[in-house]
């Protein structure tokens, strides 16, 4: 058999070996072919990125080793689960509309970056490239997705973004600082750079006060009640040396006190930092920055709160040095002294509008031309001394001169004037501040020719006259000071009197410290009403009176003393005198009285009628109290004025006697001093409302006491006699009764007013302590 194929024949067995090397050729091709498979696999299973295929769901079909590491899972809880599973929630939206596009034959391929959300909850990066595979007819088989790992490009690209926004909020910062024009605008500008730079929710800045406690100064998005319970809270004092930051990145469980911890909790904060705010070494405050959540803080980040505080503390002492200097030009041309500086040759380099007024140049006038103008010819010698004394760095302080205005004339002036030194301590000038004393000068000259005419006054009075300072020093005295004293005092180490001893008028010694003058200093009011007497070195002793009196300036404050002593020896003399005249006097009244009282009770007792006896007992009882009156005024050293307690109880003791011994008599006494005057009237009155009350109050009870007093009642007096009997209507019983006829006559003289109430009764004289007349 063959067969002919063209121009040869080919036999059978030519076929037989052609099919077996097809054959082996095949099996070759095959082996390859699985090589390739196998290596392939290897390949998909140990490649460095993540590779899966998903279905047009999103569905996992195949996922390689690489993949399930880099998202925590093993390779097998990958199949069939949606890749969606694992993206970050705000990526899920654009990867899914991608992929749907994909499927729908829109694109074929497409890359974007997204997040995956790992097994362990961490975040990484990736960036996608998904292909789609589709069958010969063009319908969707699946899509080949490889993911690379870019968390840490993305970390350095977040980084970088971050750098760069903080250094956008620095550079923004500074602008706005250089622009600022009140610390309002400082806060305003340090809170933006603060939550842009730092990324916080909420910021504040706290500053140290007057008293060195921290209160906050600006906020943002804190509440009231916060602020209020950590206000004055602070880790530092207000002279803490380098401060460093404090960052606490879980205030759950940060070293808190409890108070500061509810506080903070309360207010939702989860991590703050105090950020101490310095300029020039010294501590102003600080700012805060808050988190809402845990916050880790890098060490960059604490390098950017530095720089915050350091250009914070550098706005803030700016605006204020701003402040103090626009308040040091204000006071400078509001003064209404002379303010000018000039160099150290004595030209003019400033000159304020006090300047002005002071010496009628203006500033164009003065500014540029020598000091010297202003300095008469005969003082010209007085600047270069002035001059040399600032080179040394030395302050003329208070120099009192004569200048001359730009009309010629003369004045007094004051000059004050400090050296003006440069930022690095050099001096290169003077400040000087001048004062017009001319009104001065001349108070002073009248002040002078003042005190002249009272010393010549003062020395022409008979009285002895000195003056102190306000500690008691003697600045002056008269002659008849040193008369009476015995001695010529020593100006400016005696103190308080110019006598030699002091005592008083008992003859106990008087401490100086204790004298009129030094009460008068020390509590800066007159002392009148008191005697002492002066011993003169040679043992003669002087009574006097002295009339201190402080010197008070326009404040009130006590600035010295006056004082005139008036000698009245010889008006103890004629009191002596006087008390033995009217000691006599009234032994021969109480010595008649007794014998008028002896008279009528013995013609009592000898008188048959009833009636008679009844009025002599009653003018016996009458001339008994006018006695007792007497006897009191008698043994009072003052001839005018009599102790009314001693009074009360010596007239109620003689009305007792006329009774029986049980009664008791109780007295309510305030210590009160009366004139002589009223003695009589309210003797007769007590002995008539004593005895009345014996007679008729007690009706045979004598247990029961007679209550007698002498009080006050606001400015008035008031005398009662009051007893437990049912009592009377002075209306019903007046016309009978002699007695109460003579107390009401008695009260009417000395203008007091007489009322009697019942059950329990109560007699009642209410008058002035002066009103007898």
């Amino acid at each position: 058999m063959s067969i002919e194929q063209g121009p040869a024949t080919t036999t059978l067995r030519d076929i037989v070996p052609m099919i077996g090397r097809k054959k082996a050729r095949q099996a070759r091709v095959e082996e390859a072919l699985r090589e390739h498979e196998r290596r392939l696999a290897l390949t998909y299973e140990h490649a460095g990125i993540g590779i899966a295929e998903v279905d047009a769901e999103g569905r996992v079909l195949r996922a390689n080793a690489h993949l399930a590491d880099m998202l925590g899972y093993p390779p097998d809880e990958l199949l069939g689960v949606s890749l969606f599973n694992w993206t970050h929630p705000a990526d899920v939206e654009m990867d899914r509309a991608q992929l749907e596009r994909q499927v729908a034959g829109k694109i074929g391929e497409y890359s974007l970056e997204k997040r995956f959300v790992r097994r362990d909850g961490a975040i990484m990066w990736v960036q996608v490239t998904s292909s789609g595979v589709r069958d010969a007819d063009g319908h969707f088989l699946y899509a080949v997705r490889v993911q690379h790992d870019i968390t840490e490009r993305k970390r350095i690209e977040e980084a970088l973004a971050r750098r760069a926004e903080e250094q956008a909020a620095l550079h923004r910062f500074t602008q706005q600082l250089q622009h600022a024009r009140s610390l309002g605008d400082v806060y305003i500008a340090a809170l933006d750079a603060i939550q842009r730079a730092l990324r916080c929710e909420r910021a504040s800045i706290l500053l140290f006060d007057g008293n060195g406690v921290m209160r906050f100064a600006a906020w943002r998005n804190l509440s009231d009640g916060y602020r209020a319970a950590v206000e004055g809270h602070s880790p530092w004092t207000a002279d803490a040396e380098d401060p460093q930051p404090i960052l606490l990145s879980d205030t759950e469980h940060a070293d808190l006190s409890d108070e500061l911890r509810r506080a903070v909790r309360a207010e939702g904060i989860d991590a703050l930092a105090f950020i101490p705010v310095q300029e020039s070494g010294r501590l102003l405050g600080k700012f805060m920055v808050y988190y809402d959540r845990a916050h880790a803080f890098g060490e960059a980040e604490i390098e950017v709160a530095r720089t915050l505080a350091h250009q914070l503390g550098f706005g803030i002492e700016r605006i204020r040095a701003q402040k103090a200097a626009q308040q040091l030009i204000s006071i400078v041309e509001s003064s209404h002294d002379a303010i000018v500086s000039k160099d150290l040759d004595g030209t003019i380099m400033t000159w304020n509008r006090g300047a002005e007024r002071l010496f009628g140049y203006s500033a164009e006038d003065a500014i540029g031309r020598s000091i010297t103008m202003l300095i008469p010819p005969d003082r010209r010698d007085e600047e270069p001394g002035i001059l040399a004394r600032i080179r040394k760095g030395e302050m003329v302080d208070h120099f009192e001169t004569v200048r001359r205005r730009k009309d010629g004339s003369l004045f007094d002036i004051s000059l004050t004037i400090s050296p003006v030194r440069d930022a690095k301590g050099r001096i290169v000038g003077a400040s000087k501040i001048a004062r017009d004393i001319s009104e001065r000068k001349e108070a002073e000259a009248r002040l002078k020719d003042s005190q002249r005419r009272l010393q010549e006054l003062l020395a022409a009075i008979p009285a002895a006259i000195y003056t102190t300072d306000a500690e008691g020093r003697i600045t002056y005295f008269n002659e008849a000071a040193v008369e009476l004293a015995g001695r010529r005092p020593v100006i400016g180490e005696d103190r308080w009197c110019v006598t030699w001893k002091l005592l008083h008028p008992d003859g106990r010694p008087l401490p100086q410290e204790e004298c009129p003058m030094a009460v008068s200093l020390r509590e800066g009011r007159p002392v009148r009403g008191v005697e002492a007497v002066a011993e003169r070195p040679d043992g003669t002793r002087v009574p006097f009176i002295p009339y201190p009196t402080p010197m008070l300036d326009a404040n009130g404050k006590v600035v010295g003393g006056i004082n005139m002593l008036v000698d009245v020896s010889e008006r103890k003399q004629a009191e002596t005198q006087q008390r033995i005249l009217l000691n006599e006097l009234n032994h021969r009244v109480k010595n008649n009285m007794q014998m008028l009282q002896s008279l009528l009770a013995a013609a009592g007792r000898q008188s048959h009628s009833s009636e008679a006896r009844a009025i002599l007992h009653e003018a016996s009882s009458r001339v008994a109290a006018m006695a007792a009156a007497q006897r009191v005024l008698y043994d009072t050293p003052d001839a005018t004025r009599f102790n009314a307690a001693q009074f009360l109880n010596a007239v109620c003791q003689t009305a007792a006697q006329a009774f029986s011994a049980n009664i008791q008599v109780e007295c309510d006494l305030d210590d009160v001093v009366l004139s002589n005057d009223m003695a009589m009237p309210l003797a007769l009155i007590i002995n008539e409302l004593v005895t009345n009350a014996m007679k008729h109050g007690l009706h045979h009870r004598e247990s029961n006491p007679i209550r007698v007093g002498l009080v006050r009642d606001a400015a008035d007096l008031e005398l009662f006699v009051g007893d437990d009997g049912p009592g009377f209507d002075l209306e019903a019983v007046r016309q009978n009764s002699s007695g109460l006829r003579l107390v009401e006559g008695l009260a009417r003289q000395l203008r007091a007013k007489f009322e009697v109430t019942e059950k329990p009764t109560r007699c009642t004289v209410t008058f002035a302590p002066e009103g007898a007349g």
